[in-house]
């Protein structure tokens, strides 16, 4: 899909969506186009009662003698309220109402550039569609789209500003494609081949096999992977984007479990299949990578994707087993469903060993207690940090990526010491979600660390305001946010 920036004008032809502000003010654009078509379309507001709240919307047959074929009102709600993600969420309605109209002229009157660039954003994220699989599909499922010209008060400002936009949207179609791939594709050697694309953005990969990952002595990781014919990889990417290349990284880590059964520790077969986005954590990184890079970022971040299968050989992990972490540190493995803590702890560790960051935030489907917990409208915070906790929150807030901060602390903590290791990888049945973070936090040292537990916003069914069902790409909106706002000169 072709967008557009344009100053503005009154459209003469095909499909117009009009901008109207709460209150149902027509702009001087609209108001000619209405005197054009005989008052058609303040009687139509009338009619309907329409009067221009948010994502409210009047369609419209353009009357005969002219070239316009359908006039949809767009309601933009209060301009003092009109920020950057109500935008994107009205290109979201726009592209609902549009997706099956080749080419769509949008008329915003009296809106910035950054606006209409984030409107224009919005009806590229809703427009995603992952089709590649299907051999046969009825002409009238498909969206017909092809070009949105967006007319706005400073259309070179919007085009300015839509490159940002467009390169945070890429880093989100990235991450939708990854998590919804199949897992006989997605599997750690594939998507280590995968995320080796970004080297064309000037992202620098590298992967560890399980040899060298023996060598470093993660044994936690390598043992969720022995079940499995696929070899465990541990990714490095590297964005140097800093004036100075050699100030301290942000560190973001994400858990790849590409399929998990559970392991010797089975998961029931009904809903198995959606375990393919276990690896959700990993997607997010690789997608934020290419977005920080396809805007050039002013930053230094590296990005962890610890990627393993979890699967029930002969050869897999038993419950009971014993495990020495790279930290030294043992691990009672009392539920081999319990695997993303063993995968992350290992390379947490890597993190603050090679690359000695200002901060780490780690993402991961870890635990169905977050779900129970959140539902879908929320992903849990954990952190040892109460400034960088406060800040992943309000970006989260700022794009609509919500974070709801849970505690931590001893008493949570007792629940994972182990009678024969250093501790185990279960608590005792309640607060999953919280004593998993606690989990985590053994193996962070000196660092500020947060744990974004994303399992009940990683995949939707049914759909998110910015998102057709599936992948909704949660989170890196919200990391490139973060990035930017803290620590981007």
């Amino acid at each position: 899909m072709n967008i557009t920036f344009s100053k503005i004008s009154v459209p003469t032809q095909g499909v117009v969506v009009l901008g109207v502000p709460e209150g149902g003010k027509l702009g001087a654009a609209a108001a000619k186009l209405d005197k054009q078509t005989r008052g058609t379309l303040s009687r139509a507001m009338k009619t309907a009662e329409f009067t221009g709240k948010r994502e409210k919307s009047l369609v419209i047959i353009a009357p005969t003698g002219t070239k316009v074929t359908r006039i949809i009102l767009m309601g933009l709600g209060s301009p003092k309220t009109l920020d950057n993600v109500a935008a994107e969420r009205i290109g979201a309605v726009i592209y609902d109402l549009v997706s099956k109209d080749p080419n769509v002229t949008a008329v915003l009157e009296n809106t910035d550039g950054a606006l209409a660039a984030h409107v224009a954003g919005g009806v590229a994220l809703k427009s995603y569609r992952f089709a590649k699989y299907r051999t046969k599909e009825d002409k009238d499922a498909k969206p017909k789209l092809k070009s949105v010209d967006v007319q706005c008060d400073s259309p070179s400002d919007a085009k300015k500003q839509h490159v940002a936009v467009e390169a945070v949207v890429d880093g989100v179609f990235f991450t939708r494609d990854v998590i919804t791939e199949p897992p006989n594709v997605i599997y750690p050697e594939s998507f280590v081949a995968r995320a080796k694309e970004l080297t064309k953005d000037g992202v620098k990969v590298e992967a560890l096999g399980e040899a060298a990952m023996k060598k470093l002595g993660m044994g936690a990781l390598l043992g969720v992977g022995q079940g499995s014919v696929r070899e465990s990889q541990l990714l490095v990417m590297r964005w140097d984007g800093a004036k100075d290349k050699s100030t301290d990284p942000i560190v973001i880590v994400g858990k790849g479990v590409t399929f998990d059964t559970g392991g010797i520790s089975l998961k029931p077969p009904a809903g198995m299949w959606d375990m393919k986005w276990d690896m959700g954590g990993a997607g997010v990184v690789v997608g934020l990578m290419r977005a920080l890079a396809r805007r050039k970022a002013k930053v230094n971040v590296v990005g962890l994707c610890g990627l393993v299968e979890n699967m029930p050989d002969g050869n897999a992990q038993r419950p009971g087993d014993v495990v020495t972490s790279m930290s030294g540190q043992t691990i009672e493995v009392l539920n081999t469903d319990a695997e993303g803590r063993l995968v992350l702890a290992d390379v947490l560790w890597y993190a603050q060993q090679r690359f000695k960051p200002k901060a780490i935030v780690d993402l991961a489907t870890l635990t169905g207690a977050i779900i129970a917990a959140l539902s879908e409208h929320y992903a849990g915070i954990f952190s040892n940090n109460d400034d960088l906790s406060a800040k992943l929150i309000a970006a989260g807030q700022a794009v609509s990526e919500r974070l709801w901060r849970l505690p931590m602390g001893d008493e949570y903590d007792r629940d994972i010491k182990s009678p024969i290791a250093d501790m185990k990888n279960i608590g005792g049945g309640r607060a999953g979600s919280i004593t998993a973070a606690q989990f985590l936090q053994r193996f962070i040292k000196d660092v500020p660390w947060a744990h974004l537990d994303i399992a009940g916003v990683v995949w939707n069914e049914k759909g998110t305001a910015l998102a057709p069902g599936g992948g909704t790409g949660y989170g890196v909106r919200l990391l490139n946010r973060f990035i930017a706002d803290n620590y981007e000169a």
